[in-house]
């Protein structure tokens, strides 16, 4: 299968984020022609691996392709058929809740490498395994290092069978002159990744971003993708060079880590800010959102067999949100010589500089407001009515909610009600002012004077709103005035018709009827705005109408233009 005069190694799932960093690297190197394994029936480049070194490769010989599932014996025996080092990189998405694929993988299809391996003479073995294999979901981490035992219960089966891979890869050290090691790259992000990235991106479009869990001084560890590469060719060189330095290096795990260990919430925001989004701020205590959290878990246990997928909110995650998870490099450092390639500091930027489609100001130039969002005003209102964010949007009910029942429900007049929410608000303010700038080791953010006043720009919004609102309506009676477009006349008439019905119900009328079906007409109108007006253009001849009405009803002396039948 391989050139006799080349030689060769494999890297299995070779398409995954840090894989494809490995592949190039190599490939950069010309230590070895590289075989690329996946579970794909063929591969398919992006653009600009088509234009760079992974296309010419590929197209020189220098690289190929196998198709190969590890559970799958004669396919792994056939991709390693040849080789001299593997870099074994598959494993499944750690987020997907199946311990029968994560053992299959994981567990069987190590064995099937480690099998192959043995029988076909490869040289060297080098695992990419996880922090996570120490980790038992509860206690935090500071400056771990390779010592620490599992634990006796996992957070989750990745990491339970991400630990039972590693011990056979390390049992695997010296059988018929294979040389092992493991790698445990500590949180990954990078260019070409889809999970990290876009999904803070996708929390700071829908107005997350603001929100930490904790207190915010957790310590993290997180390492950029070529650091994680070079890690793995330090590992393969340092099984290589024969001698003391091979029988040190192998037969152990590394912690690998860029060796700048950052506040977690710190690292957020360097990427949010970076893209132009708001930085976390608003600080969520622990204690608060755990049995929220538990409860969600809960019922994701009930629901899980209905194909209820997993939350975001859970205990597991909630720790790992507000613990300190930091490991040390450096026994890699003193057996593998592996040392950062790229700062922290670098490695953000490049990141950030990757993502250019998904900075702020280019998704805000893009969106188009929906035509119920340009109703509302596309503000506050909008945001809750038009369910942008759900919490919002609920957080709204539960406060009209209990508008409702403390106020309306009891019969009493505006005035009182008013009066009543005046003085709630006052005695909260009074009392948020009288708390210490800290409490149970969390800081009270005072409110600022500046949230009681409008500032210049303030002022200038609010006028340009109220002459755009004038002009908007005197162009609108303009129009209805010389009878040129009956769609603003109906929908005068019917915006007055519904002010009218509105203005005629009670309180208690307009709590119970209108504004529950404010939260759906408006949601829905947004969601099939397209096909609703469509329904409404065939359904209203309004044309037509305009076309024979109108002008004989504004101006009865000007003859109607018949058309020829």
């Amino acid at each position: 299968m391989a050139d006799a005069q080349e030689m060769w190694c494999l890297v299995t799932g070779g398409r995954g984020f840090a894989a494809r960093h490995l592949v190039d690297m190599l490939i950069r190197y010309d230590i070895y022609a590289v075989r690329i394994a996946d579970i794909g029936p063929d591969i398919r480049l992006e653009s600009h691996e088509e234009r760079g070194i992974l296309g010419q490769a590929l197209s020189s010989g220098r690289a190929q392709y196998v198709s190969m599932d590890l559970r799958n014996k004669s396919q792994v025996y056939k991709a390693c058929q040849g080789v001299e080092v593997v870099f074994h990189m598959a494993a499944p998405d750690s987020s997907i809740n199946n311990h029968q694929l994560h053992y299959s993988v994981n567990v069987h299809g190590t064995k099937n490498i480690i099998d192959a391996c043995s029988v076909l003479n490869v040289k060297r073995l080098i695992y990419t395994s996880s922090p996570s294999v120490v980790f038992d979901g509860i206690h935090g981490i500071l400056d771990g290092v390779e010592a620490m035992p599992y634990p006796a219960k996992h957070n989750d089966s990745y990491s339970s069978t991400k630990a039972e891979g590693e011990a056979l890869v390390i049992k695997a050290n010296g059988m018929n002159g294979l040389l092992t090691c493991c790698i445990r790259p500590s949180s990954i992000f990078g260019p070409g990744d889809k999970l990290l990235v876009p999904t803070l991106v996708a929390a700071a479009r829908a107005g997350k971003s603001k929100f930490m869990i904790g207190d915010g001084k957790n310590m993290y560890d997180f390492t950029y993708v070529e650091n994680v590469a070079h890690a793995h060719v330090c590992a393969e060189r340092a099984l290589a060079s024969g001698g003391t330095v091979s029988k040190r290096a192998a037969g152990e795990a590394y912690f690998i880590t860029n060796m700048e260990p950052i506040k977690f919430w710190e690292f957020m925001a360097l990427i949010l800010s970076g893209l132009g989004y708001e930085r976390p701020q608003i600080k969520i205590p622990a204690f608060v959102i755990m049995p929220i959290a538990h409860l969600v878990e809960r019922i994701y246990q009930r629901l899980a067999p209905y194909g209820m997928k997993v939350p975001q909110l859970t205990p597991s995650r909630i720790r790992l949100l507000t613990c300190n998870t930091t490991f040390s490099s450096l026994k890699a450092n003193d057996r593998l010589g592996y040392r950062p390639i790229v700062s922290l500091q670098e490695g953000v930027k490049r990141t950030v500089d990757s993502y250019a489609d998904l900075r702020a100001e280019l998704w805000h130039s893009k969106e188009r407001p929906s035509k119920a969002a340009v109703c509302l005003g596309n503000g506050i209102v909008a945001d809750i009515l038009l369910w942008r964010d759900a919490k919002v949007t609920l957080g709204a009910m539960v406060v009209l909610f209990g508008f409702y029942v403390n106020f309306v429900v009891p019969g009493q007049t505006m005035i009182t009600s008013i009066s009543k929410v005046f003085i709630m608000a006052t005695i909260f303010l009074f009392i948020h002012g009288r708390l210490p700038n800290s409490f149970m080791g969390y800081s009270i953010d005072k409110i600022p004077k500046s949230k009681f006043q409008f500032t210049d720009k303030s002022y200038h919004q609010t006028a340009l709103s109220v002459a755009s609102s004038w002009n908007y309506a005197a162009n609108s009676l303009t129009s209805i005035s010389s009878a040129s477009d009956s769609r603003i006349f109906f929908k005068m008439v019917i915006s007055l018709f519904m002010l009218g019905l509105i203005g005629s119900l009670s309180l208690q009328s307009f709590f119970s009827k209108v504004l529950p079906f404010a939260f759906v007409a408006f949601y829905l109108y947004e969601q099939k705005e397209n096909k609703i007006d469509e329904f409404l253009e065939k359904g209203v001849p309004i044309k037509r109408l305009s076309n024979s009405f109108f002008p004989r009803l504004f101006n009865p002396f000007k003859p109607i233009n018949k058309r020829p039948t």
